[in-house]
């Protein structure tokens, strides 16, 4: 946690900046490998239903729409515990409160195996999305207790990268592991949810023996460093406009923008997410395997539009237009793939949706910080994540009712870009109402 009391430095511009380049280095390394494991992790279970619904609803009798709602319920819960999960994140500390949430998220992702009926799907979603409430945003909250401001897109953007490298790993596992349908007795969407659920435990352990509170905590800083991170974090805090209570940081009218920012754009991104194996598959006429690997390669580009774009986002100081820009061609990329049949053309615009969304995380997660600190943060950061997943529930369940009444996905992936739109109008408005806070 940041000093309460203010600390005094000496240094010349010199020291400085060489303090700035260890400690940012010191702390991009042993923090944000953890945490992206970990992330990649909750990602791959949380979606990995997608490539699970290649057998499983044959298996189970399961109609799109009895999918998509299954799929969407974990986000309710999920939004439900966001906040009270995120307060006691700050009160008992980064190292346990993540662990606790591993642990709990990999024994039930494992329990997913064991689904029959829809009711057993639906309720295992829901205990699933309880489970690993918090840990998302309170990382987000972490990283600020760690990064100044003006390298706050690049930390969380290399944290967030694996978000599009959890595609690239399961578009990778999940053919193989359909692959071993029948072996020991088990359908190939059994072994995927077996496997895949246990790296989250190994990893629980891994965060309580390395991932230290804060950066009073860390012993591999040197005391020069630890001054000077600690001294930087206070005063981005200590700035005008920061939120001293929780009340009224929740009457900031950014919280609420960003959102509605967030729900338009996750509404598109899990919509996608959980329907592009099959979309993919009927678009193609791949086989699961070949699906897989064209999933880890949309990621893989991901991956570097992100990083690619928080980069230049923090050289430039500018944000508005490093999140508006991707979300106005993700929109385009929906409208082209929602009217287009043809192999060549769906798929490069499925990809560049995909790619957009990932691009605009970095900049668009460093807003927050820049006017919400210490508890109001935790409290804050964690309703933006509750509202925003939201979209979860909203983009799966609209998906497979479009599939349902249609016939394919094709009207779905068309009024995506209705979402797609909204988010970058947000933005752009935040900006044109406040400039400061968001460009």
């Amino acid at each position: 946690m940041p000093a309460t009391e203010p600390l005094s430095t000496s240094t010349s511009p010199l020291d400085d900046d060489a303090l700035r380049a260890s400690s940012f280095r010191k702390a991009s390394l042993r923090l944000i490998p953890l945490l992206a494991f970990g992330y990649c992790a909750a990602y791959i279970d949380r979606v990995n239903i997608s490539f699970a619904a290649l057998q499983m609803n044959r298996d189970l009798h399961f109609s799109a729409t009895i999918y998509g709602f299954g799929a969407g319920l974990f986000f309710l819960s999920y939004a439900a515990c966001e906040v009270p999960s995120n307060l006691l994140l700050f009160r008992f500390g980064a190292r346990r409160w993540l662990a606790r949430i591993m642990f709990t998220w990999g024994i039930l992702a494992i329990g997913m195996m064991f689904v029959r009926t829809p009711i057993h799907f639906y309720v295992m979603r829901f205990l699933l999305g309880m489970a690993e409430a918090g840990f998302f945003p309170g990382v987000i909250f972490y990283l600020g207790q760690w990064f100044p401001a003006a390298t706050r897109a690049r930390a969380v953007s290399r944290f967030y990268i694996s978000m599009p490298l959890s595609s690239v790993v399961m578009g990778v596992l999940a053919g193989a592991l359909l692959k071993l349908q029948g072996t020991l007795g088990l359908a190939g969407w059994q072994w995927l949810f077996l496997v895949e659920g246990l790296p989250p435990l190994i990893l629980g352990i891994a965060f309580l023996l390395l991932l230290p509170d804060g950066p009073a905590d860390a012993s591999w800083l040197t005391s020069a460093e630890r001054t000077w991170l600690l001294h930087q974090l206070q005063h981005d805090t200590s700035s005008p406009g920061h939120h001293e209570s929780i009340a009224t940081a929740l009457r900031d009218r950014r919280v609420w923008l960003l959102s509605l920012l967030f729900f338009c754009v996750l509404t598109c991104n899990y919509a996608y997410t959980f329907s592009a194996p099959a979309i993919l598959q009927a678009a193609t006429s791949l086989g699961s395997s070949a699906v897989g690997f064209l999933i880890a390669a949309i990621g893989l580009l991901g991956a570097v539009a992100m990083v690619l774009n928080a980069m230049h986002s923090d050289r430039s100081g500018e944000r508005t237009w490093h999140i508006a820009a991707p979300c106005l061609l993700m929109a385009a990329a929906f409208a082209v793939a929602g009217v287009a049949h043809a192999a060549l053309i769906v798929v490069p615009a499925l990809a560049l949706s995909a790619i957009a969304f990932f691009a605009l995380q970095g900049p668009v997660w460093a807003i927050p910080a820049t006017f919400l600190k210490g508890r109001p943060a935790a409290a804050g950061i964690a309703v933006i994540n509750m509202i925003a997943i939201l979209g979860g529930f909203a983009g799966p369940y609209w998906m497979g009712r479009a599939r349902d009444l249609t016939g394919n996905y094709q009207r779905g992936l068309l009024t995506l870009a209705i979402p797609a739109i909204g988010s970058g109008a947000v933005i752009l408005f935040m900006n044109r109402a406040r400039p400061s806070s968001t460009a």
